[in-house]
């Protein structure tokens, strides 16, 4: 199961985001501050666990998601502004 890191535009979309995420059968997630290698709007992101991104469980006000690769972190899904 890989870890992942998700940034959105506003604190909201990520307490919404984490709630989805915890409301999912076997997936754990909580906030966070962003860590310093990545750059987010609120500064708030959401850590979860899953066998993939899991995006539709995400707030559309998503900025950005990053697969935990040992020490860094992998983008795997950024949506385009507009």
């Amino acid at each position: 199961m890989a870890q992942y890191t998700a940034t959105f535009h506003t604190h909201l979309a990520a307490l919404r985001s984490c709630r989805a995420l915890g409301r999912a059968e076997g997936t754990e997630a909580r906030m966070a501050p962003v860590p310093r290698v990545l750059s987010s709007s609120c500064g708030t992101c959401v850590l979860y666990c899953g066998e993939d991104p899991l995006l539709t469980l995400l707030d559309r006000d998503l900025e950005a998601v990053y697969r935990r690769e040992g020490d860094g972190y992998i983008l795997v899904h950024e949506e385009s502004a507009g």
